[in-house]
């Protein structure tokens, strides 16, 4: 299988690096790509607050840059694929975002390589931060993860995927970059 893949950064990516991922994202330590140019575009203005956070970037940056891929899916691969936004999606984000939360499932899925499903984005983190925090009740509670999946609106979440091992890495091609104007 074929699929052209989009990363939105402050910077050109053309060979990713997992020792520079950080911890904590939706599906574990990895390299995040999207099919959606739209969405890798308006993560490049998330990345460039990020970076001049943390210093790498000067103030007065205003372009970011998406990054095309060729996934060439490799037959040893292997994937996790979320359908749905549902209970077992949510909690794996949970688990990966917050280190006291659902460990046990956490663990059965550090044998994937990529792992794709709808993103968690900007307009969706204040829910799942409130699910985490409990503020729909305990969150290993069913009713609590039926509140937070019915808040998130999953139908119009698009998809994300994180290639989290060196052999994953391997099966993305840079193909170009291209500029794009952030806030």
């Amino acid at each position: 299988m074929n699929m052209i893949v989009y990363h939105g950064s402050y910077m050109v990516v053309e060979r990713p690096e997992l020792k520079k991922c950080k911890e904590g994202k939706d599906f574990g330590k990895g390299f995040y790509v999207t099919t959606s140019k739209e969405q890798a575009e308006r993560f490049c203005h998330t990345s460039a607050l990020k970076a001049l956070k943390n210093g790498d970037i000067k103030e007065n940056q205003n372009i970011g840059y998406v990054s095309t891929f060729n996934f060439e899916t490799d037959e040893d691969l292997l994937i996790y694929e979320f359908k749905n936004a549902d209970e077992i999606w949510l909690r794996c984000i949970a688990g990966h975002r917050s280190e006291g939360l659902f460990q046990d499932e956490i663990q059965k899925w550090e044998q994937y390589d990529v792992m794709t499903g709808k993103i968690a984005n900007d307009s969706t983190n204040r829910i799942i931060t409130n699910y985490m925090n409990g503020d729909y009740g305990v969150p290993e509670d069913d009713s609590a993860v039926k509140i937070a999946i019915s808040l998130l609106k999953p139908e119009k979440l698009t998809d994300q995927e994180c290639f989290r091992t060196e052999k994953a890495i391997r099966c993305l091609h840079f193909i170009n970059s291209y500029e794009v104007q952030i806030k």
